[in-house]
């Protein structure tokens, strides 16, 4: 386990740098400009995750859950998502992504991937492979 309260400061703030500036490259390749990185970001987590309650929506997606109840709000309006009853329990609705959601979702990792690809072409084959072996430790930070 790396220490990193002793001399990986540069280290940690040169990954946190580069993140932050590639997360925020690919969210400018968006199909839809009409909704914001959070509303993408409820739709991906329906599409790997599959229908949830709005409160477990609000746990994956950190946000409190009178704020995902304004983001379904928003999703549903533009037809992206719809609400169902609960199979157990009549209080509660489940949120399911619509085709139209899948279909957009689709176009833009599309988009985002073709993005990322040109970017990667200028990588050499040594640099490549060591993105590649990082993929799946960024994705483990990423679900922490």
């Amino acid at each position: 386990m790396p220490d990193l309260k002793h001399g990986d400061d540069a280290a940690v703030n040169s990954l946190r740098s580069a993140v932050m500036r590639l997360s925020r490259r690919l969210k400018h390749q968006r199909v839809d400009e009409s909704l914001s990185p959070t509303e993408m970001s409820v739709l991906g987590t329906l599409s790997n995750c599959g229908s949830a309650t709005p409160g477990e929506l609000a746990r994956k997606e950190h946000v409190q859950p009178p704020s995902m109840t304004r983001i379904v709000a928003l999703l549903e309006a533009k037809g992206l998502v719809r609400l169902e009853p609960h199979p157990e329990d009549r209080r509660q609705k489940v949120v399911t992504q619509t085709e139209q959601a899948v279909v957009m979702l689709e176009e833009s990792r599309r988009k985002r991937n073709a993005f990322l690809a040109t970017l990667v072409e200028g990588l050499d084959e040594e640099e490549w492979a060591t993105l590649r072996a990082a993929a799946p430790v960024l994705e483990k930070l990423a679900h922490v």
